[in-house]
């Protein structure tokens, strides 16, 4: 599957311009410093770019500021569809990542130690016929 250009230069312009809270969170994440988990970061799950993502655990961790309490449809849309692909998804406020960071790193590694997702990825879990 190819992805859409505009995506993944959008992409690679948010992993470039990070909001002080994607950067402290990533500085605790990156090359599998955290929970020896490798995660990635602005990662395309079209037609979304999620915010931090842990493929082999199916786990989504996205950063919202101020202005996703405004978009809280849009967001239960776009939650509801990466859930149907087999991801869990948690988020935190900024504010919560740079003054609690270590809370924060608790939540993910909780979410990390939880049984996975109920609901299969469409391609996985499918019995060959």
């Amino acid at each position: 599957m190819r992805l859409d250009p505009e995506l993944k230069e959008r992409a690679k312009h948010m992993r470039a311009n990070p909001t002080p809270a994607e950067q402290k969170l990533w500085l605790a994440l990156r090359a599998n410093r955290f929970e020896n988990q490798q995660f990635t970061r602005q990662t395309i799950i079209a037609p979304y770019i999620v915010d931090f993502a842990s493929k082999a655990d199916r786990l989504i961790i996205e950063v919202d500021g101020d202005t996703h309490s405004a978009e809280d449809r849009y967001d239960a849309r776009r939650t509801e569809f990466l859930e149907s692909l087999g991801y869990r998804v948690i988020r935190f406020a900024n504010h919560d990542v740079l003054d609690n960071l270590e809370g924060v790193l608790g939540a993910i590694a909780q979410a990390l130690r939880a049984s996975p997702s109920p609901q299969p990825s469409p391609h996985r879990g499918r019995e060959q016929k």
